[in-house]
């Protein structure tokens, strides 16, 4: 039996130029970001080669670490790439009138700012993570979620509707760690709603 590794590449995204939120933060993001990709290739292969072995077992450590490890590192890529992919330098400001997102925030919260309202305060939470609006694949619906260690609190089959890192490195070197609320503004300066419309199913 032959087993082969999935790899990555890790994607590109010009965003320089972004609403408070620098090209030397962005640059650093990226580099992070980046190392996500090559640890999950890593991961990916050293796993098929136990696999391939026959020492993938759930009674050996090795293994059993490097699964482990690679929810995180899989998640950190992912999550990155959902975060630098509703970005954008030219952001309309909010969600189309007559889109399908515009819809399912009114239907999940009644309002626009009452979903806003509720995504920056899980965004404001002390600790670092994710702020994620997430939809409900069943009834459609949109809910915030607070996601830790990129792995840890992700619903089951729900799919990321808009992604906000909140972990430090993502505002640091434009703001200080108190100053996080700023840092979310600016992130809102630049959402691409085309991108997070065309997420929503």
């Amino acid at each position: 039996m032959t087993t082969v590794a999935q790899t990555y590449t890790a994607k590109e995204f010009n965003l320089s130029g972004l609403d408070g939120i620098s090209d030397k933060t962005l640059e650093t993001h990226f580099g992070l970001y980046k190392g996500y990709v090559t640890n999950t290739n890593l991961l990916n292969e050293q796993i098929s080669g136990l696999i391939k072995n026959g020492k993938a077992g759930s009674a050996d450590p090795a293994f059993a670490e490097l699964t482990r490890r690679l929810g995180f590192e899989y998640n950190g890529m992912r999550l990155h790439e959902y975060y630098f992919g509703n970005l954008t330098t030219s952001s309309s400001g909010q969600p189309a009138s007559e889109g399908k997102l515009l819809e399912a925030i009114n239907t999940s919260f009644g309002d626009f700012e009452t979903w806003k309202t509720d995504f920056v305060k899980v965004g404001g939470l002390r600790g670092v993570g994710w702020a994620i609006t997430f939809q409900d694949p069943f009834n459609g619906r949109l809910s915030n979620h607070w996601i830790t260690l990129h792995e840890d609190g992700n619903p089951a089959g729900f799919k990321p509707i808009l992604v906000l890192d909140v972990w430090e490195h993502a505002f640091l070197l434009d703001y200080k760690p108190a100053e996080r609320p700023k840092y979310i503004e600016a992130f809102f300066k630049n959402i691409d709603w085309d991108a997070v419309e065309q997420r929503v199913g």
